[in-house]
C-alpha cells in the first residue's frame, strides 16, 4: 500500500495561504526529497514509497510530513494539514500547469476556489475486474471513514458547523462524492467514456469518484478523506483501507457480491458523516436509520477482524483507534480550540503543531528514496 497526502502552505504569522509551492518543491528537492505540486499554489503533495505494514506507514508518513515541513520553513512558510483553508481562501493562484489552466477555463470557480486537501490510500489488487469489484464492496463503508477522519470543521475563519466541509466543496465537482455500484470493468470503462465524451472530466485523472481503479498503477485508490491531522490517523486510515480492500478481495474470489447501496441512501450517510464526524449521528445503510457513529465502527471492526488478524495488525489498530478516538479528529480539535480562543492563529498553531505531532528534526528519510 502507499499513502499520498495533501497539504496547505500558510504564513507562519497570520494563517493565510502561501503560493509558495514551487520554491517547496524545489528546496525539497535539493535534499533529496520528492514532492508533488497541487492544483493551487499554496498546496503539496506527500507520497510514500510502497508499504507492507502500519509500522512502514508511520515511519514513511513521519518522514514524508517532516520533510515537507522542512522545505515550507526553508521557503518561509508553515506546512498545515487541514481539509479546507483556515483562513480566506478566495483569489488563490493557480499553479502553473496547462492542466490546471484548462480545468480553471472549463470549470471556472470549482477550480479556482478548490482550497483542499486529501488523503489516497492505495492498495494492490490482482487486476481492473477486481478492482471494481472492490469498489462495490467499499462503498458501505466510505462514510465513517469520512467520519473517523474529518478534519474541516473551521473555514475562512468560522465554524461551518460540519465536520469534513471538505466533503460538501468536493461534492460540486461533477465527478466528486462516491462512487456508482460496477457491474464490471466494462461498465466503469463505458461510464469513464462517457463522462470524457460529456467533458465533466478532462482526462482519466479528473475520475474523482472516492474509489477507483488508478490509472496509472495496479492499485485500488481510496480518496474519501480530508487530510488526517495526525500521523496516528493517517496511519490507522491506512489499516483500515488495506484491511478492508483484502475484506473485498477475498469475497470476491469467493464469488460474493458486494451489499448494492443505492447512491441515495449513500449520499445521505455522506452528508451525515461529513456533518457529524464522530460526534452525532451516522446513517446505517443497510437499514436507512440513523445509528451512533461508534455502532457502524464496532461493525467494521468485525468485517475486517479476520484479515487484521491474518496480518498480526489486530490489536495495533484497536490500540491506535481508541487513541484517536480519545483524542478526538481534526475537527473536534478546530473547534475546540476556535471556542476557548476565539481566534483564527490559535486554530491554525495547533493544526500545525499537530500535523508534525511525533516527528523531529532527525526525523529518517531513507525510507522515502
Amino acid at each position: 500500500m502507499g499513502v499520498e497526502e495533501e497539504f496547505f502552505l500558510v504564513d507562519p504569522a497570520t494563517g493565510a495561504l502561501l503560493p509558495h509551492n514551487v520554491a517547496v518543491v524545489e528546496s525539497a528537492r535539493l535534499h533529496g526529497v520528492e514532492l508533488d505540486l497541487e492544483l493551487l499554489g499554496a498546496q503539496v503533495e506527500t507520497k510514500t514509497t510502497v508499504c507492507w505494514t502500519m509500522r512502514e506507514v508511520r515511519a514513511q508518513v513521519l518522514a514524508t510530513r517532516a520533510a515537507a515541513a522542512a522545505a515550507a520553513v526553508r521557503s518561509s512558510a508553515r506546512l498545515v494539514a487541514t481539509g479546507v483553508s483556515l483562513g480566506d481562501d478566495r483569489d488563490q493562484p493557480l499553479t502553473d500547469k496547462q492542466r490546471y489552466a484548462r480545468m480553471a477555463d472549463v470549470f471556472g470557480p470549482m477550480a479556482r476556489e478548490h482550497a483542499v486537501c486529501g488523503c489516497h490510500i492505495h492498495v494492490a489488487v490482482p487486476d481492473r475486474e477486481t478492482a471494481v469489484q472492490v469498489s462495490n464492496h467499499l462503498r458501505p463503508w466510505l462514510p465513517i471513514l469520512l467520519a473517523l477522519t474529518a478534519n474541516s470543521a473551521v473555514h475562512r475563519g468560522r465554524d461551518t458547523g460540519y465536520a469534513s466541509w471538505r466533503s460538501i466543496m468536493w461534492s460540486r465537482w461533477p465527478s466528486g462524492g462516491p462512487p456508482p455500484y460496477f457491474t464490471s470493468a466494462e461498465h466503469y470503462d463505458s461510464l469513464v467514456a462517457m463522462m470524457m465524451e460529456s467533458g465533466m472530466v478532462l482526462d482519466k485523472g479528473m475520475v474523482y469518484w472516492d474509489i477507483r481503479p488508478s490509472h496509472h498503477l495496479p492499485t485500488v485508490e481510496v480518496r474519501v478523506s480530508d487530510v488526517p491531522a495526525t500521523v496516528d490517523e493517517t496511519t490507522l486510515l491506512a489499516a483500515l483501507v488495506r484491511a478492508l480492500v483484502a475484506t473485498a478481495i477475498r469475497a470476491t474470489q469467493a464469488g460474493t457480491m458486494a451489499l448494492p447501496v443505492p447512491p441515495e441512501v449513500l449520499r445521505a450517510a455522506y452528508w451525515r458523516a461529513a456533518r457529524d464526524g464522530m460526534e452525532g449521528a451516522a446513517m446505517d445503510v443497510a437499514t436507512s436509520r440513523r445509528v451512533p457513529p461508534n455502532q457502524i465502527l464496532v461493525a467494521l471492526m468485525r468485517h475486517v477482524r479476520d484479515e487484521l488478524e491474518d496480518s498480526g495488525e489486530r490489536q495495533q489498530v484497536e490500540k491506535l483507534l481508541r487513541k484517536v478516538l480519545a483524542q478526538g479528529n481534526g475537527a473536534t480539535w478546530q473547534r475546540r480550540t476556535l471556542a476557548a480562543h476565539g481566534n483564527l492563529s490559535e486554530v491554525v498553531t495547533v493544526a500545525a503543531r499537530r500535523t508534525l505531532q511525533g516527528t523531529s528534526p532527525r526525523t529518517p528519510l531513507r525510507s522515502m528514496s
